[in-house]
């Protein structure tokens, strides 16, 4: 189980958009990197064609490593780490990711 998965909301811990908030627009887990909507941005440069009738410059995001990605807590939207937990719930065990410092529950 993942401890982020997609349409988290994150923050970034470190490089050049460090302590930025976003989405997870996807997840790469081969690679352990996950693409954040609107930020660690790159141009890159779009030939014409069928699909894109536009050519030019254009800015897409990145991928980010998973380890310079934090959960943004609810509560007071910090970055916090998460641990795995079994839950029971209606007679059912499940796996739930946990905040380590606010207990709330992500899912």
């Amino acid at each position: 189980m993942q401890k982020i998965r997609k349409n988290d909301e994150v923050v970034i811990l470190r490089g050049k958009d460090a302590g930025s908030k976003g989405r997870i627009l996807e997840v790469d887990v081969e690679k352990d990197r996950a693409i954040v909507e609107g930020l660690n941005l790159c141009k890159k440069h779009q030939k014409r064609s069928a699909k894109n009738l536009k050519a030019g410059i254009i800015e897409k995001p990145a991928p980010i490593p998973m380890a310079a990605l934090a959960l943004v807590s609810k509560k007071d939207g910090k970055a916090v780490r998460t641990h795995i937990e079994l839950r029971e719930s209606a007679g059912k065990t499940r796996k739930v990711r946990v905040a380590a410092r606010t207990g709330e529950v992500f899912d």
